[in-house]
């Protein structure tokens, strides 16, 4: 047995770790915290000094019992989780439920996994830093107290089921503000100039007018001050500038610039780079500090003169501006500043290699430019034509690494060289446009300039965009957008060879794919949350509870003092509004319903967004009819309203089956008995007739009959949401691009079916055949626990390899079955 036991919180770091540490080492993983507030009560004792009280998880018996039985024999135990207040806390619950002897347990911390770092932390433990620890509670007691005292209320005046959140709940306030001014915006057209001109040579350069017009009658009338005038150029001015590099990433940074360069979503990038700081390849991940150690940035000097020379090297510092910054010292950037393409899986390597350039191009020479400014006259008016050009004398950092930038951010330049001009010379102009623009609404925004928004208010640290970002669309509050835009038409005036043509064309707006769009019911629970707790949801607040629980873990402030400042008055207002407020669903009244005078609202009901046709208070039962997904409570008009009373549509019948169409959760359908088969993209449950109908139900039925046999069963094929498929024995087998899916050979099915036995067999963990239970491997590195019909997803913090039957059949035990409803 090792005499030192390690132990880290996850298995992918103590695996690593373990390489570096000698034969009288033992490493071992605590699978984050083990003991925790219980997941069914408040835990929080708010008469004894808001004492919380932690508890270890039925799941996580096993692995306690197994620490402990480390622990007797070990003479020293190193507790080695992460350097943050959340490592600090996992230390404490490990100190504390193992009864770890003080004598014998040194606390050591580390921003990277590499050999040279964990050797100088073990040459320099230290006791637990009790104010990093409070702070965590700090956030864990609040963030409990917030959620348990405002979920019930929102149950009982809105829906079953929701939740609320200290810092959630404010990333959906800022996304619903968002949407309304989104909704109000009314836009305002005006006409730009553009000019393409031409120097004696005949190399043309694009010029812009240095003002708009308010009407195309204004425009026009410029243009035609234009019919044979003379253009030359007034004036030319050419400056030296500078452009310099971004500083390294923080949490933050990185987020943003992997969403715009990776298309990576906030959660994705935080698990790409927990992996890559796990395999030791990155420092710690979860950082507001821009700083480089003396290390990085000597060992990046080297890199930048060995690969592009000694005038491509700047040794900089940088400082960030975040006052709340968190105890992880440095940037993230790679631990191995020669190493530029470990051998990793494509997304870690992605990821490794922008954090390899930023790292690299922070400590490079700034890049050196050329502006040339040059202004067109015409000798029939008194407007200038502005051009721009930039020359890149010297590329410096630009060589490795540009920063990215978002939508928002971007805006209309002059990109590249302007040809040879002088002063005073002739040119010639091709042609001239009068264009007709709108002013832009807000754009909707993305995780990543979501993330930006909150770091820019104070609201949230580095350890909570990804899980604030990834719950309140998990809550249903906040969704992905997927329209691609709807279409605009526009007026452009077109000047040449001295007559003006009037064209009308059309441009995309509105697109918000990828955004993210409130749903009806986060609108309603903001609108709530707002109106009855707004200290709550007030940015400023939110932020300052941030810089009490910075103030916390520097020792400044007593943490249970905080909570008896806050607690005073939100437990009041909770009762207050849960006794008092008025139930929300967000009704909009529509008009009246023609056939029988009764109203025509919209709200939210039990099962979602909905239309209905009277009132519970009339004596005639109220009728109703579900929103499409597409549509919404704050924008379905009367007329999508009263439509939505025809579905289903009753079509007609084929081979002795009544079809129907409908609209469900995946888009329009026919239904033919009791097959449902979509509508193409643009149709829709409203217009398909009977012929379309039966067109689609023939080509599944085509789609569905058997293409091939293997081992005595039939094997079919057909496209779902994932893409195309064969159907065997059960069973649903992806084909890949590999593949000809219209003219699969036998051996194509065979080997696709043996690769899909072979994937299943090895996602086999353990099972208890006696038992009829078994653990198998699930998506996204989770486990799962089967007994016939029910699965129950094991916690990520649980080695599935080492539960025994006892544990399996306690977390099956606590898996309640869903109630039927008996159908009067």
């Amino acid at each position: 047995m090792a005499k030192n036991l390690v132990i880290v919180e996850s298995p992918a770091k103590a695996k690593t770790i373990e390489k570096f540490l000698g034969k009288d080492f033992k490493v071992t993983s605590s699978f984050g915290h083990i003991a925790d507030l219980p997941s069914k009560e408040l835990g929080v004792d708010v008469e004894n000094d808001f004492t919380p009280k932690y508890i270890v998880d039925q799941e996580k018996k096993t692995l306690v019992r197994k620490l402990k039985d480390l622990v007797k024999n070990a003479e020293t135990i190193w507790l080695a989780s992460d350097e943050d207040r959340e490592g600090e806390a996992i230390s404490w619950h490990l100190v504390e439920t193992l009864k770890l002897d003080k004598s014998k347990t040194r606390r050591i911390v580390f921003n990277s996994i590499t050999k040279s770092a964990i050797q100088k932390a073990i040459e320099n433990p230290r006791d637990i830093n009790y104010d990093l620890v409070n702070a965590q509670q700090a956030r864990r007691v609040l963030d409990r107290l917030v959620g348990y005292e405002l979920s019930p209320v929102l149950w009982k005046k809105i829906k079953p089921g929701l939740s609320a959140g200290r810092v959630q709940s404010v990333a959906v306030r800022l996304i619903v503000e968002r949407e309304r001014s989104i909704e109000a915006f009314n836009p305002e057209a005006s006409f730009r100039v553009a000019a393409e001109f031409a120097n004696d040579e005949g190399n043309p350069f694009m010029a812009r007018l240095g003002k708009t017009f308010g009407s195309k009658t204004e425009a026009q009338n410029f243009l035609e001050k234009n019919i044979g005038a003379n253009f030359s150029v007034t004036s030319l001015d050419k400056k030296p500038a500078k452009k310099t590099p971004a500083a390294p990433f923080t949490t933050s940074t990185l987020q943003q610039e992997a969403s715009r360069k990776l298309y990576f979503s906030v959660s994705r990038t935080m698990q790409v780079a927990q992996r890559l700081y796990e395999a030791g390849l990155i420092t710690y991940m979860r950082t507001d500090s821009v700083n480089l150690s003396n290390e990085a940035i000597n060992a990046a000097k080297d890199a930048i003169i060995t690969n592009y020379g000694e005038s491509y090297s700047k040794v900089r510092n940088f400082t960030g501006k975040s006052k709340g910054a968190q105890e992880a010292h440095e940037a993230i950037r790679p631990t191995d500043m020669s190493l530029q393409s470990p051998n990793v899986e494509n997304d870690q390597l992605r990821l490794y290699e922008l954090i390899w350039k930023r790292t690299l191009a922070s400590q490079m020479s700034d890049a050196e430019l050329e502006r040339t400014n040059v202004k067109i006259k015409a000798n029939t008016h008194q407007e200038l034509f502005s051009a721009n050009g930039e020359v890149i004398k010297f590329d410096g950092f630009l060589k490795v690494y540009l920063e990215g930038r978002d939508e928002e951010d971007a805006v209309e330049e002059q990109e590249g060289m302007l040809p040879a001009l002088r002063e005073g010379e002739a040119v010639r102009n091709n042609y001239m446009t009068a264009t007709e623009r709108f002013t832009r609404a807000p754009y909707r925004y993305t995780e990543a300039t979501l993330v930006k928004k909150l770091e820019e208010l104070g609201i949230g640290r580095p350890s909570t965009y990804a899980p604030t970002i990834s719950t309140i669309q998990n809550r249903g509050y906040v969704e992905k957008g997927t329209v691609d835009g709807t279409e605009r038409k526009y007026t452009q005036l077109h000047l040449k060879s001295g007559s003006i043509q009037d064209k009308t064309l059309s441009e995309t707006i509105g697109s918000d794919r990828g955004k993210l769009v409130p749903t009806d019911i986060g609108m309603i629970v903001n609108d709530f949350l707002v109106s009855h707790f707004a200290n709550i949801l007030d940015y400023n607040f939110t932020a300052q509870v941030e810089k009490d629980f910075d103030e916390i873990a520097a020792g400044d402030e007593d943490w249970k003092k905080v909570m008896k400042e806050f607690y005073k008055d939100f437990h009041p207002n909770v009762q207050d509004v849960e006794e008092n407020a008025d139930r929300a669903s967000g009704e909009r009244v529509l008009g009246t319903d023609p056939k029988t005078g009764r109203q025509v609202a919209v709200r939210l009901g039990r099962f979602g967004p909905m239309v209905q046709i009277g009132t519970v208070e009339e004596e005639e039962k109220p009728l109703f009819a579900s929103l499409l997904p597409e549509q919404s409570l704050n924008t379905i008009t009367y007329e999508e309203a009263m439509e939505l009373f025809e579905l289903p549509r009753k079509l007609g019948v084929y081979e002795g089956e009544e079809i129907e169409a409908n609209v469900g959760r995946y888009g329009p359908y026919v239904r033919f008995g009791k097959k449902f088969v979509s509508l193409g993209r643009g149709e829709s449950a409203f217009e398909v007739d009977l012929e379309r109908a039966i067109e689609l139900i023939q080509a599944k039925q085509k789609a569905d009959a058997p293409i091939a046999s293997y081992e005595g069963k039939e094997v079919t094929k057909g496209k779902g949401r994932f893409g195309p498929f064969i159907k065997w024995d059960g069973m649903f087998i992806n084909v890949n691009k590999k593949y000809d899916f219209d003219n699969l050979s036998q051996a194509d099915i065979e080997e696709l079916i043996e690769a899909k036995k072979q994937k299943e067999a090895e996602k086999l963990v353990r099972e208890w055949p006696e038992e009829n239970i078994r653990i198998e491997k699930a998506r996204w590195g989770r486990h799962n626990i089967i007994k016939g019909k029910t699965k129950v997803e094991i916690s990520k913090d649980v080695d599935p390899s080492a539960m025994s039957l006892e544990d399996v059949q306690a977390l099956l035990a606590q898996k309640k079955p869903k109630k039927k409803t008996k159908k009067s």
